[in-house]
């Protein structure tokens, strides 16, 4: 079981810190230490909430059929590979994370209503959290999904609250392209990994 929860952990982190605008909307207001509590933990609860959701709900429906789970361990490798590969691919990209006032909002309504926005109107999040996260868990016997899930929220909170309240001292660090191109290799290695594992998992391989 531990090791489930470490694969859960595994892949729920690869998944979180690849770069996009949520984590650039956290960071930017940690540096601006704008809601550093609230926001991380807006960011979180909503992960919770569809990781849960997607353990619960597409999990055990695609444990319930082989043909399915299959199936859809293959999608979630395929999945996982081509992530991966657009990681290593940012790896390449001169780019660096903007942390100006574009992002910064003052009132606390502001901060929740832009979190939510980005949290909940980007589809990728639930392609990650239910589908492919709840797939996954869906592999698993007994309590494994459960372990699996707490890993994947785990790693969610210590992201986004590490993000947040460490924004200050990041900033300098990922305004240079050469910090997200070590991420995104790192984060290209985690997702082919843990799509290797799963092709290795999948029943007659």
């Amino acid at each position: 079981m531990p090791l489930i929860f470490l694969k859960g952990f595994a892949t729920g982190g690869g998944l979180i810190i690849a770069i996009g605008a949520q984590n650039a909307f956290v960071l930017s207001q940690g540096v601006k230490r704008n809601h550093t509590i609230i926001i991380p933990l807006i960011c979180a609860l909503c992960d919770a909430l569809l990781i849960a959701i997607g353990v619960a709900g597409v999990g055990t429906l695609i444990a319930a059929n082989s043909y399915l789970s299959f199936f859809a361990g293959i999608g979630g490798a395929l999945f996982l590979f081509f992530y991966g590969l657009g990681a290593f691919k940012s790896a390449f990209k001169s780019e660096s994370l903007t942390t100006g006032d574009a992002f910064f909002e003052t009132s606390l309504k502001k901060a929740v209503s832009t979190t939510l926005a980005v949290t909940l109107l980007n589809p990728h999040v639930y392609i990650d959290t239910i589908i492919l996260l709840g797939s996954i868990a869906g592999q698993f016997q007994g309590h494994g999904p459960v372990y699996f899930g707490a890993g994947a929220i785990l790693a969610s909170f210590i992201w986004f609250f590490s993000l947040s309240l460490g924004g200050k001292l990041l900033s300098p660090l990922f305004a240079r392209p050469v910090a997200w191109r070590i991420l995104d290799t790192l984060v290209g290695i985690i997702m082919w990994a843990i799509a290797l594992s799963i092709v290795a998992g999948l029943p007659g391989l």
